[in-house]
This record gives structure tokens, C-alpha cells and sequence, in this order.
């Protein structure tokens, strides 16, 4: 199966923060699924590093690539179709990373991994 993981769905995961739900843990463990991390969540990440919003316990540039490796996590960049979609889509949501993600999900035709429930007013499968 392939999945979108929602940016705190990817940092609780790799924190090991029990907010994550054993679903989500699961799923995301399971070496089988095909999981994806967009890159608007790595820019989510990195804008709020940078304000410190986020604190990281390593450098961005060390953390983030070698998170992928170990979890074999792939990233999804975005494309014009899912911007095309992104614009038609209605804003039941105003976060513009978490409209993206939406949007990349409903285009590809992916489950999305989050505990926001106001995924749940777009046409997406949002697993948690």
C-alpha cells in the first residue's frame, strides 16, 4: 500500500512520541508499504526549524536524510497537477502545507496518515 504520512505523523514517528497511534505506527513500520513523505512536509519542517517553532535535535541536513534512509521513506515531490487540484479544491482547511498534502493524496490516489480530522471533509482516506 502506498501512504502520504502528515508531517507530524513522519517527526512523532521518528521521535517516538506516543501522540502516534499504533495504527499509524504500524503502518508506517511495515517495511511492505510504500511510505511517502512529500516535500512540502520537508519544507514545513525546515521553515519551522528555522523560526523555532521546531526544535531539532540534530541539523535539518543531517537528520532529515539519514530519517528517510533508516525508515525507507521515500518523498514525493509536487507536481502541476497536484497544484492544478490544490486550486480547485475547497478551503474546509487554511494550513497551505496541510491543503498540499490533501491534494497530493487525492491525486495520487493515496491514504493520508494524520490525526487532523478536518481531512475528513475532503474526498482523501485519511488512516489513523
Amino acid at each position: 500500500m502506498r501512504l502520504l504520512l502528515d508531517t507530524h505523523a513522519f517527526l512523532w514517528f521518528i521521535e517516538g512520541n506516543p501522540k502516534i497511534s499504533p495504527l499509524a505506527r504500524r503502518l508506517i513500520e511495515n517495511i511492505e508499504n510504500a511510505r511517502l513523505l512529500s516535500y512540502a512536509s520537508l519544507w514545513e519542517i525546515a521553515i519551522k526549524a528555522s523560526i523555532g517553532k521546531l526544535p531539532l535535535h540534530e541539523p535539518f541536513d543531517t537528520l532529515i536524510p539519514a530519517e528517510l534512509h533508516r525508515n525507507r521513506i521515500e518523498t514525493l515531490d509536487f507536481t502541476i497537477e497536484h497544484l492544478s487540484n490544490l486550486v480547485e479544491m475547497p478551503f474546509h482547511h487554511r494550513g497551505p502545507f496541510d491543503r498540499l498534502l490533501v491534494s497530493q493524496a487525492i491525486v495520487e490516489g493515496i491514504p493520508i496518515l494524520s490525526a487532523d480530522e478536518v481531512f475528513d471533509t475532503y474526498r482523501v482516506q485519511r488512516l489513523w
